[in-house]
């Protein structure tokens, strides 16, 4: 969620949806917010939704140093109280692009949104935690775990289950509105495991003791798996490219001040976007690294829509054509200096 008070004009107020009405809210348009009209003219804006986690960094520091202003673009965001309303406006057609979980995207696609993925966000940083004595797949039966309804937070739980031999069935699923009530939940032990992200995850790791680290995505998915895209409008794309280049612009400069200057980015973004220690979003700076360059994780993308369909969140499977890295390829063309100095990046 946004945590932050001045991120946006629009408030959207929150939305209870279980797993058969999530899609069809989300992407059929049957959503219908007050939102500003946007102008491309003297001056772009765009409008976009955001998540929580260390994968949006590169994207919050665009928007806390408006990163794509000399360009004449400028990064607006719509303050999203829960999860479920950060995917809906976006299917729904009430913002131009969204920082969200690639597995969200998939299904949206999936259902026919007109949207694609034009750049990354952040690898890695999902995490399975589990309270103290879980510590095996056996002894997680009957438990109730705590997540987001069709985000890679609930994929990941769901895939390294399936691998350890325990049915998604045979656990309470508990969908939870934002990133902070899990984590009080958790702590509070309503909830005997979560799967959530960085900063938080280090931040209930070593705040509640004997918490377990059951899975952290590498186990199951390798290194450098991604977690959060930048999904865009096909409009956007096609009527407003030199706004979305510089936007993307912008994410790559954000990426190269968090890789060489942390201390510096973390100030604007620790209190602010990330209600954490900063010790904790070091922690959490080196576990979700940003990567606007995600062209190599377009394989991974595609093969998690095996899990979203085995979970009925997808009657058919978006195929390549839901991917549109030309944007990005121009953005990099035209700024390669500061893409060579990117530390992650697709070779």
């Amino acid at each position: 969620m946004c945590f932050y008070t001045d991120c946006s004009a629009t408030n959207v107020g929150p939305l209870r949806q279980n797993r058969r009405s999530f899609l069809k809210m989300a992407s059929a348009g049957a959503l219908t917010i007050a939102m500003p009209q946007m102008s491309y003219a003297a001056g772009d804006t765009i409008l976009s939704s955001h998540g929580s986690g260390f994968c949006n960094l590169a994207f919050f520091l665009t928007h806390a140093l408006q990163l794509g202003q000399q360009e004449g673009v400028k990064l607006d965001m719509v303050m999203t109280p829960n999860f479920a309303d950060q995917v809906t406006i976006l299917g729904a057609g009430q913002a131009d692009a969204g920082l969200i979980p690639y597995t969200n995207f998939l299904a949206l696609a999936g259902d026919g949104a007109p949207l694609k993925i034009v750049a990354g966000g952040g690898i890695e940083g999902c995490v399975l935690v589990a309270q103290p004595g879980l510590d095996s797949p056996e002894k997680l039966k009957g438990k109730t775990l705590g997540t987001f309804q069709l985000n890679t937070l609930e994929i990941l739980p769901y895939d390294w289950l399936k691998r350890k031999g325990v049915s998604f069935k045979d656990i309470n699923v508990r969908y939870i509105g934002s990133t902070p009530e899990g984590v009080e939940a958790f702590r509070a032990g309503a909830l005997d495991l979560i799967c959530t992200i960085e900063p938080y995850a280090s931040g209930l790791l070593r705040d509640v003791k004997g918490s377990v680290m059951l899975s952290d995505g590498v186990d199951i998915y390798g290194k450098g798996y991604t977690d959060c895209v930048l999904a865009v409008r096909t409009d956007v794309i096609n009527s407003h490219r030199p706004a979305l280049k510089a936007l993307i612009k912008g994410m790559m400069r954000a990426q190269l001040k968090a890789e060489t200057e942390p201390e510096e980015a973390l100030k604007h973004l620790v209190g602010t976007y990330y209600k954490t220690s900063p010790e904790n979003a070091r922690i959490a700076m080196t576990k979700q690294p940003s990567v606007v360059d995600a062209r190599n994780q377009s394989k991974f993308i595609l093969e998690r829509t095996e899990t979203l369909l085995e979970m009925g969140y997808l009657k058919k499977k978006p195929d390549a054509s839901v991917l549109d890295w030309s944007v990005l390829e121009e953005a990099i063309a035209e700024d390669k200096d500061v893409w060579d100095k990117l530390k992650y990046k697709s070779a």
